[in-house]
């Protein structure tokens, strides 16, 4: 062992602790949540730079999005093509961003849920709004840099973003432990904002709603609850009520029909599709029967979802309907939260607003420092222009005599004269006088013969002026407050000119939706259920009209109510209950609908062994049997729940339930094997037990034999069942005691 080695020893859990929590950090800081500053993740920045780097600007032509993503993660994002597209896609989705930072060419997806095309297919270019507002001045050290992920190339930390991208284009992410929903503002609004706070920093949250009103969905859409906004805008976290926009348009002959035509920002993607299922569903249970027909008309114009209504129908109560029971009215979670001065922090309005004002007197600063260094060289140079202009003959003649390009240097900038042959003494004097600096001295060397011309020098002089103007501008800018602020706002002023557009959302208080449902008529139906699994219930005086039909055709017929509940019970051991009003109500002729269509109940997985009332079953015993002879008795009020499916027994492994039935104790119970063994005894022997427990044993099984049938009857009533294409009569067989083997039926 080299003698240099050192073992650490440490407790395990600490060290999983302490990886665990950088592992946390890391995805918090740089891959889930935004950056206060510039609204923007690590993968959206590095995305945004990377087009600019490429030199994808607005006005020139698109390039693949592949190339883009390729580019992106060899550089700058190494975790994979999918999360920078998928990042790449929503920055173009003009349905999700309030203000888009992608010019997306080709299939990017749709409001109703289609994916955008693969990246092989799809261009893009940066829009004019990112580069003006997201990526101006990066060449005027506004930002820091930092190494990328194998220090090979430098990202910026933060792009240098004129507007507060975090208010105008929202955030989602979730994180390890926190995730951060921010919905879209106004532009035009936010801006005003930012313009509010800047004059007076003690602005209080309620006063700077009076600019930014509320959230400004790209879908438009109704906030409901406005006064639950400026506590939500205090705090950054709660919840938003959200409706899509209902109108109700008049039709020929007195019908109505009604219109989406804008949705809540939560629809976006399969919200849409599920909102057509769940109206389909209303109408399918017969929730409302005044919708007549469901079309969803959309189209690049925008949504439009179209309901039509039969004549008479109540809209108004409708409309209501579809805000409590579908997604047309939906809540919006807020949790302001962003990376602020380097760590995760939940901030109300006014936090981030002043986040970003401090953020723009940082760029301000940095740039007017760069610009004002930059014309401060610029001065000197001039000045030294216009300076040798006036003594250009002995700067000739220091040219002419100089031997080398150092030696006149050192003549201009220190008046070294030694090394340099002058025509006369005068002039030898005058050239020891000079005193040029260094960047004057090699201007004045690189200086071409035209700038001798007289309007040359005249431009030179009042380039210069120009020059001081900038400078006492620049310097009056960088040592004044009310100055820098008035450069702030100016900006923002074009950006709102050019950028800013009419409000979509509305905000408004609006009372809870109520709708009157319509009371059933309470009425006596037959369940009906065929061996093929198809159910429906129809009424009772079309079963006995048809009973004999009825009977012949169907497996499982129960007499219920309308309003009431059935339960099934599976060889599995569970039990599943549907309303009957899910059950379609029609003719006796009519096909049904499968019954896993209402029900949790699987065909593929489990069968059938009985269907009945749940409101029957209330004041009655159950007798569950098994394939390995396993009996109980379990009291109906045991399965009066409401969940849609439970355990209604349990089962020994490889064990299934071949019957459920309801048992009396004047009743005799036959219990019938595969192998053809009979054992008869009186129903009080079977113990009653809780639906829990597995039961107890009612017939001893011979070898490879197993319980087939279980059959009830009543002392003195003759009741005949069939074996082996025989009649038995149930009667005939000797009363016995539970748990025995049974007699072989010999026909």
């Amino acid at each position: 062992m080299n003698s240099e080695t050192q073992i650490i020893r440490t407790e395990y859990s600490d060290l999983m602790k302490k990886s665990y929590i950088d592992y946390a950090m890391s995805v918090i800081i740089s891959r889930a949540l935004p950056d206060v500053r510039d609204g923007l993740k690590p993968v959206q920045r590095r995305t945004l730079y990377d087009m600019y780097e490429l030199g994808i600007r607005y006005d020139r032509p698109y390039r693949k999005c592949a190339r883009i993503v390729g580019d992106t993660m060899g550089k700058y994002h190494p975790h994979g093509d999918s999360s920078i597209y998928e990042a790449l896609v929503v920055m173009a989705q003009d349905f999700k961003k309030g203000q888009i930072l992608v010019d997306g060419h080709g299939n990017f997806g749709s409001i109703e849920g289609d994916g955008a095309a693969a990246m092989r297919y799809t261009e893009a270019r940066l829009t004019k709004f990112t580069q003006e507002v997201c990526l101006a001045d990066l060449d005027k050290n506004v930002i820091d840099f930092g190494p990328n992920f194998d220090e090979t190339e430098k990202e910026p930390l933060v792009l240098p973003m004129r507007v507060p991208n975090l208010l105008i284009n929202g955030a989602e992410g979730i994180a390890v432990g926190m995730a951060t929903n921010i919905p879209p503002h106004n532009l035009a609004e936010v801006i005003d904002a930012v313009k509010a706070y800047m004059k007076n920093d003690e602005i209080s949250t309620k006063q700077l709603m009076k600019y930014i009103k509320g959230p400004d969905f790209p879908t438009g859409g109704i906030v409901v609850n406005k006064d639950a906004l400026p506590d939500i805008y205090e705090t950054g976290q709660g919840k938003i009520k959200i409706r899509g926009k209902v109108e109700v348009e008049e039709l020929k002959g007195g019908k109505k029909q009604l219109v989406i035509s804008e949705i809540p920002y939560t629809m976006i993607g399969t919200g849409i599709s599920k909102f057509l299922n769940d109206v389909a569903s209303l109408v399918e249970t017969k929730k409302t029967t005044d919708i007549v027909d469901i079309s969803n008309q959309s189209s690049k114009e925008g949504i439009r979802i179209v309901l039509e209504l039969k004549r008479g129908a109540d809209a108004e109560n409708l409309k209501n309907m579809l805000y409590k029971k579908t997604r047309l009215e939906d809540t919006f979670g807020v949790n302001m939260l962003a990376v602020a001065d380097g760590r995760p922090e939940t901030l109300g309005l006014k936090k981030i607003i002043e986040h970003h004002v401090d953020f723009q007197f940082e760029l301000a600063t940095r740039k007017y420092q760069t610009l004002l260094g930059k014309e401060r060289e610029k001065s000197e140079v001039q000045e030294g222009l216009i300076k040798a202009c006036d003594v250009i003959d002995l700067i000739i003649e220091i040219l002419r005599g100089s031997k080398s390009v150092k030696d006149a240097k050192a003549c201009l900038v220190n008046g070294v004269t030694d090394n340099i042959s002058f025509k006369s003494g005068i002039s030898k004097k005058m050239a020891a006088l000079l005193r040029f600096t260094e960047r004057q001295a090699t201007a004045i060397l690189e200086m071409r013969l035209y700038r001798l011309i007289g309007l040359e020098i005249e431009a030179l002089r009042a380039e210069h002026e120009q020059t001081v103007k900038n400078i006492a501008r620049y310097e009056d800018i960088l040592n004044n407050y009310d100055s820098m602020a008035a450069v702030i706002i100016e900006e923002l002023d074009s950006y709102k000119k050019e950028y800013g557009r009419k409000r979509r959302t509305v905000i408004e208080n609006a009372e809870e939706a109520v709708f009157e449902e319509k009371k059933i008529e309470e009425q006596e139906v037959v369940f009906l259920m065929d061996r093929f699994g198809y159910a429906k219930t129809v009424d009772l005086s079309v079963y006995e009209r048809n009973r004999e039909a009825a009977d012949s055709e169907n497996k499982y017929i129960v007499p219920c109510m309308n309003t009431g509940r059935l339960c099934i019970f599976t060889d599995t051991g569970k039990m599943h209950q549907v309303k009957v009003l899910d059950v379609p109500y029609g003719k006796f002729r009519d096909k049904g609908t499968p019954l896993d269509n209402v029900s949790n109940y699987s065909t593929s997985e489990e069968q059938i062994v009985m269907v009945c009332d749940a409101e029957q079953m209330r004041f009655a015993h159950l007798l569950f049997a098994t394939a390995k002879g396993m009996v109980k008795k379990v009291e109906g009020t045991e399965f009066q729940v409401t969940k849609r499916t439970i355990s209604a027994t349990k089962l020994q492994e490889e064990d299934s339930v071949i019957a459920v039935k309801v048992i009396t104790d004047n009743q005799n119970v036959v219990l019938q094997t595969k192998n053809g063994y009979f054992l008869r005894f009186p129903a009080p022997e079977i113990p009653e037990k809780k639906k829990a427990a597995i039961g107890v044993r009612g017939i001893r099984l011979h070898k490879n034999d197993e319980l087939e049938q279980v059959y009830l009857f009543e002392e003195g009533v003759e009741t005949k069942a069939r074996y082996n294409d025989k009649e038995v009569t149930l009667n005939r067989f000797k009363q016995a005691k539970r748990d025995g083997a049974g007699n072989k039926y010999r026909g």
